[in-house]
């Protein structure tokens, strides 16, 4: 069985670069220019951080000095970030029934708001059965039901209309409505809770 051998395109730092000199960086940025390689080891030691060739097809090639672990820590959060960025936003569905009880529209409409708080859209569906086709408002009153209770996450992206035998409406979240409710809930921390007016003496 092969092993896997390991990644190519991670840079060589410290006793793994080869080249005699290197056009060395400072730790913020200043180019300090040419310098022979072990001189540019010790002033990363001395600053306990490593030596990292950032540019190996140069002559001589680019090192600077960095904390390499921390790098490689954000280079893995900025590629996780741009991968989320890029995949596509993932639409749930959370069903209701026209003649839902109180308990389970709470438990499901706090489901949907979980959804839209982790940035996801979500697509109410209103599953009508036999009769209940006759009377699509109780699905609409639902749906306006759930869509007021989330308007301080969401936005309406798709208004309740009918498909088939359902009824579904889409929900997309609003950062401006998000940002407007972390910071009333913030204002309403600080301002402490009301103590009443002072009893008279």
């Amino acid at each position: 069985m092969a092993i896997a051998a390991p990644a190519n395109n991670e840079p060589r730092i410290n006793d793994r670069i080869r080249a005699r000199e290197v056009r060395l960086v400072a730790a913020d940025g200043e180019q300090i220019g040419i310098k022979p390689l072990p001189e540019a080891l010790a002033m990363a030691r001395e600053q306990e951080l490593d030596l990292v060739e950032v540019a190996d097809k140069a002559n001589p090639p680019v090192c600077r000095i960095m904390d390499y672990g921390k790098y490689k820590y954000e280079a893995a959060q900025r590629a996780k970030e741009s991968r989320r960025k890029s995949t596509n936003i993932v639409v749930k569905e959370m069903k209701y029934r026209p003649k839902i009880g109180q308990g389970d529209f709470d438990t499901k409409t706090r489901k949907v708001e979980e959804f839209l708080g982790e940035g996801h859209k979500v697509k109410v569906t209103i599953m009508f059965r036999g009769r209940e086709m006759q009377h699509p408002e109780l699905g609409k009153r639902i749906l306006d039901d759930v869509a007021e209770t989330v308007s301080h996450l969401a936005r309406v992206e798709v208004v309740p209309k009918l498909d088939g035998r359902n009824m579904i409406m889409v929900l997309a979240p609003d950062k401006k409505a998000q940002a407007a409710t972390a910071k009333r809930e913030a204002d309403s921390s600080e301002a402490g809770p009301d103590d009443g007016p002072a009893p008279d003496s």
